[in-house]
C-alpha cells in the first residue's frame, strides 16, 4: 500500500503546468462534443460505437479470436465510416466552430444596434399579430453562420424591416407565403424560401412542416428561427435544435434581443421562457398541443 501511495506521489511531482493545460483542454473538448451529441440523433450512434469499443476490449482481454478479427477489420475502416455516419454532425459542428471564435470579437456599437433593435421590435410585432388571426409565419435571423444556399431558393426583397410588410408577405394569399423570411444584416433580405426538414426522429409527429423545418435550420446553423402556428396562434422559437413555445410580443422581444445583441443585454440570459419545451420528443403530450395540422 505504501508503494501504491507513494507511486501516485511521484507520478503527480512530475506533473507540470503544461500538463494541467493540456489535461484542461482534452477536459473541454471532451465535455463539449458531449454536450453536443446529448440532444441530437448523433447520441445514439455514438453509445452503437462505445459499444463496440467495449466489445473489443472484451474479445482482448478473453482472447475471443474470431470476435477479434471481425472488429479488426471493422475499426480499420472505422474513421472513415464515422466520418459517413456522423457527417451531418460533424457539418453543423465546423460551422459553429469556425463562427463562434469571432463572436466574442464582434464590437457592436450604437449605430449597429439600432437597425437590429429596429427589426426585433417590427418582427416580434408582426408575429403577436399574426399570432391573433393565426397566420402561419416561418422567419429566420441569420447570424454568423452565412445561409446563403438558403437565400438562392427564394426570391430576394432586400428591405427595410417593417411590421406591415412582415405580415403583407405571410397573407394567405401571397405568392410567398408558403416559404421561410430570412433576415441578414437586419434587414428583410429573402423571402419564399426552402428550409431543409430536420432529420431527427424523436420530434413528435403532430408537428407540421414549419416547426421541423425551424429545427432542421438550426440544427445546422446558428440562426434562431421564429414560428408562428397556423392552427394554434403560439409563437415558438428553435435555437441549435431545440424548440421553446408559448411567447408574447414582450418575450419574444427579449428573447431576440438576447440572442441578437447578447453584448448590451447580458441580463436577458436569466428571461424564463414559458412552456419552454425540449426538443419535443415522442409521447410529450404537453408540447404536442393541436400542432397536427401545422405546415
Amino acid at each position: 500500500m505504501h508503494e501504491f501511495f507513494s507511486d501516485i506521489f511521484k507520478t503527480v511531482s512530475t506533473i507540470s503546468v503544461p500538463d494541467v493545460i493540456d489535461i484542461a483542454c482534452v477536459s473541454i473538448l471532451f465535455y463539449f462534443l458531449y454536450k453536443f451529441v446529448r440532444d441530437r440523433r448523433s447520441g445514439k450512434l455514438a453509445v452503437g460505437v462505445i459499444s463496440l469499443i467495449a466489445v473489443k476490449f472484451i474479445s482482448d482481454f478473453f482472447n475471443m479470436y474470431v470476435i477479434q478479427f471481425i472488429l479488426q477489420n471493422v475499426f480499420q475502416l472505422g474513421l472513415i465510416v464515422l466520418a459517413i455516419v456522423f457527417q451531418p454532425e460533424l457539418r453543423s459542428a465546423l460551422e459553429k466552430i469556425g463562427g463562434q471564435p469571432l463572436k466574442g470579437l464582434k464590437s457592436i456599437s450604437d449605430t449597429r444596434t439600432k437597425p437590429i433593435e429596429k427589426m426585433i421590435d417590427s418582427v416580434s410585432a408582426a408575429a403577436a399579430d399574426m399570432s391573433r388571426t393565426k397566420t402561419g409565419a416561418l422567419i429566420v435571423l441569420e447570424r454568423l453562420t452565412k445561409l446563403g444556399d438558403l437565400i438562392l431558393t427564394g426570391t430576394v426583397i432586400d428591405a427595410e424591416p417593417g411590421e406591415f410588410l412582415i405580415k403583407n408577405i405571410f397573407f394567405n394569399k401571397a405568392p410567398l407565403h408558403d416559404g421561410a423570411l430570412i433576415v441578414r444584416d437586419a434587414r428583410l433580405h429573402a423571402a419564399g424560401c426552402l428550409l431543409p426538414l430536420s432529420s431527427n426522429e424523436d420530434i413528435i409527429k403532430d408537428l407540421g412542416t414549419r416547426h421541423r423545418a425551424a429545427i432542421g435550420v438550426s440544427e445546422n446553423s446558428d440562426a434562431v428561427v421564429i414560428v408562428v402556428s397556423e392552427e394554434t396562434g403560439v409563437i415558438s422559437i428553435a435555437v441549435e435544435g431545440v424548440l421553446y413555445r408559448g411567447y408574447t410580443r414582450e418575450t419574444l422581444a427579449s428573447e431576440l434581443k438576447k440572442y441578437m445583441v447578447p453584448e448590451t443585454y447580458p441580463s436577458q440570459g436569466k428571461i424564463k421562457k414559458i412552456y419552454k419545451v425540449k426538443t419535443l420528443l415522442k409521447g410529450d403530450k404537453s408540447s404536442s398541443g393541436k400542432e397536427k395540422k401545422d405546415n
